[in-house]
């Protein structure tokens, strides 16, 4: 029953992932801006005759219709074609990329669910306190502050303020690359982007754990003279878990949305940034083989979420 389970869902993200890529496809092919005239050089522009040959060669004279279903065909055969500006495979591209995007996405994610989750466990069992409006203050900041501003401000007072950190890239130019240069760089923008998600998990996890607070298996732990620690983690957090999962799994979309930003402004060589990129040069094929995988991968995530929720609560059974 538990693969059947998978099975559907997995069957069931088809036409939502479907629907995403001829969505993305309607609104990049309509954007105003040519893919050709964006690649050719302003100072020696191509005759008209040029510009429709490589029209041709590309597919781009073709309906839009026909153009969509030339990319299924193509996607039905593993391939995602070719980037317009670079002519390498899109996949090629993706998988250059990939492995610092989820560089990036693991330790933004890491920071959100540490820093969130006990900072909403901290204020619920400190409620009414100092500590527990000092977390809702935190909270209410970040949730307010747009991403691209807390990065600004980040490079301007950590960077070059202060000279702590390096503001760009992955690695130090022209240096061997270390673990201890890589983790430099990554602390800030994983920073901008873990803060303001944990803002909203703390306020989450302390909603869930004031609810589970007041619950009788609470009190009775605390009757059998468990120490306070051990029954708000093993008996209270434990019960607490599954809308914070939920809103982990709900944060996924927000992290690949934010990580454009946060690649863009720290120069991140991520998907993001090839995503800012592929969009400067209405490269479409680089375009909707980076939505196609990134709708994929959210679409996982969510699954992936779903299934967490019987290892924290015996009492989901799937295939029902």
């Amino acid at each position: 029953m538990f693969v059947m389970y998978v099975v559907r869902r997995i069957l069931g993200s088809i036409p939502v992932l479907l629907g995403i890529t001829v969505l993305v496809f309607l609104v990049s092919n309509l954007a105003p801006g040519d893919p050709l005239l964006a690649l050719m050089n302003p100072e020696a522009p191509a005759s008209p005759e040029a510009l429709q040959a490589l029209r041709v060669q590309y597919g781009l004279d073709k309906p839009l219709p026909i153009r969509y279903l030339v990319w299924l065909r193509e996607l039905a055969q593993g391939n995602l074609g070719f980037s317009y500006a670079s002519g390498r495979p899109v996949l090629t591209e993706i998988g250059d990329r990939l492995p610092a995007t989820l560089e990036l996405m693991g330790a933004a994610l890491l920071i959100a669910v540490v820093v969130g989750v006990s900072l909403g466990v901290i204020s619920a069992v400190r409620r009414y306190t100092v500590v527990d409006y000092l977390v809702s203050a935190f909270s209410f900041t970040w949730v307010s502050l747009p991403d691209f501003f807390f990065g600004m401000i980040l490079i301007y007072v950590v960077s070059l303020e202060l000279g702590l950190l390096p503001s760009f890239g992955i690695a130090t130019p022209g240096k061997p690359f270390s673990l201890t240069d890589n983790l430099a760089h990554l602390i800030l923008p994983a920073t901008m982007l873990g803060l303001a998600r944990a803002a909203v998990l703390a306020r989450y996890a302390r909603s869930s754990m004031l609810d589970v607070l007041g619950q009788d298996y609470m009190t009775t732990a605390r009757a059998k003279g468990l120490r306070s620690v051990r029954v708000i983690l093993r008996h209270g957090l434990r019960n607490a878990l599954i809308p914070i999962i939920t809103v982990i799994g709900l944060t996924l979309p927000g992290l690949f949305g934010g990580a454009v930003i946060a690649e863009t402004i720290f120069q991140w060589p991520g998907m993001g940034y090839l995503y800012i990129q592929a969009v400067g040069q209405r490269d479409y094929p680089m375009i909707m083989g980076l939505a196609f995988f990134s709708g994929a991968t959210v679409l996982a995530a969510n699954l992936v979420t779903d299934l967490c929720y019987a290892l924290v609560d015996p009492r989901v059974i799937y295939g029902k």
